[in-house]
């Protein structure tokens, strides 16, 4: 058994303090004293001063793995999700081989089995290598995920989008999509999702207009899910390529009020590690699991918005949406936690990553909020 003692609590519903009691990998108890409680072959920890939350849900990550393990591999991309407070990552289907295939898969899910850090929920490539012409084969696939992207790709096809939203219905499935040109691809989606139904989660958005689009729908009562990056809040106007590109002032302070209104349901990474030499060459992408959070930490103190929104995004909403029991401090759920200080101000050095991927333009920036300990599954994985 673990006790982390006098700390503060936070999660979508709570903030509080008190004392969390942990033992067969679930939370058991929560306390608000101690007093009369026998605490007999318990490890203690001593939150004092600490906020302990919900560990984080990264609903969109590229591991890299097969393929280009020379940018980041299972274990590498794993060991810094730990770092940044994550226990439970969405990766990205765009390996090498394509993540398309049984054969793949449990290439995937046994090393992530072996290496026992994350919990990995595989997403399948939507089409066959990405090629948007072909829906996958989904009566293989099915038995390993709900999640089907051409993250990286767009379905340019309407047909294809069509298809793939019925199959979603039927079959129960949910379409992340990746929409390059943005705001036109959200459009189609949306209109098509309005006369067929279908289970869509929007990748990435990073523009007013797509968001002035995404509360329409919402406002009319359509079901969907949206993310947005911490990057895309974080800064505007930055000269450092990523898809989407960084925008300008007012489309951040527009996904900014899209999260204070509850537009937005999620705080995705898009965690992209390159080497130095394919960011030269003009690879897309930023490596920043490991920061993320400090990164929307500090948009959220800046913009007055609660930790209670920000564990909703980062935890309770991304487990409702993939069907898990976590999220929440609460007795009986799994015990995956992060202890931060929330008070801690520290400079970005992309030189400790354990990424492999130093691409990131935040270099030496101060950030708030360090995570000082992951616990998955009452297990202690990471320590600062």
């Amino acid at each position: 058994m673990k006790l982390i003692k006098d700390v503060r609590i936070i999660d979508y519903k709570k903030d509080t303090y008190g004392h969390v009691l942990i033992s067969d990998g679930k939370i058991r108890k929560i306390f608000e004293s101690l007093d009369n409680v026998e605490l007999l072959d318990t490890e203690i920890i001593d939150g004092k001063g600490l906020c302990i939350l919900p560990s984080f849900i990264d609903m969109h990550t590229h591991l890299r793995d097969p393929g280009f393990v020379y940018k980041e591999d299972l274990k590498t991309g794993q060991k810094a999700a730990l770092k940044g407070g994550y226990t439970t990552l969405c990766t990205m289907a765009n390996t090498k081989p394509v993540c398309d295939n049984e054969k793949t898969f449990k290439y995937i899910l046994d090393k992530s089995k072996d290496l026992n850090l994350c919990d990995i929920i595989q997403i399948s490539a939507l089409t066959k290598g990405q090629s948007g012409k072909e829906i996958v084969n989904l009566e293989s696939l099915l038995k390993f995920t709900n999640l089907f992207s051409d993250d990286g790709h767009t379905i340019y096809d309407e047909e294809i989008m069509k298809e793939a939203l019925k199959l979603s219905k039927r079959h129960n499935f949910k379409v992340l999509t990746h929409c390059q040109p943005e705001y036109e691809i959200v459009d189609r989606d949306l209109k098509l999702l309005e006369k067929i139904g279908g289970n869509l989660h929007i990748c990435h958005i990073s523009l007013k207009k797509t968001i002035e689009k995404i509360k329409e729908y919402k406002d009319k009562g359509h079901k969907f899910t949206c993310e947005v990056t911490p990057h895309h809040i974080f800064k505007s106007n930055i000269d450092y390529k990523v898809n989407p590109s960084f925008r300008n002032k007012e489309d951040k302070k527009a996904l900014i009020d899209g999260i204070k209104n509850d537009y937005i349901d999620v705080i995705a990474t898009d965690h992209a590690p390159h080497s130095k030499e394919d960011k030269v060459k003009g690879s897309p992408g930023i490596s920043l699991i490991e920061i993320a959070f400090s990164m929307a930490l500090k948009v959220f103190k800046e913009n007055n918005i609660s930790l209670n929104k920000l564990s909703k995004l980062l935890s309770y909403n991304p487990a409702k949406i993939l069907g898990l029991k976590s999220g929440l401090i609460k007795e009986g759920y799994t015990a995956n936690l992060v202890l931060v200080d929330l008070d801690e101000e520290y400079k970005i050095d992309t030189s400790t990553f354990l990424s492999k991927g130093k691409n990131n333009p935040f270099n030496k920036e101060t950030v708030n909020g360090r995570v000082k300990m992951t616990i998955k599954e009452g297990e202690i994985l990471y320590s600062h």
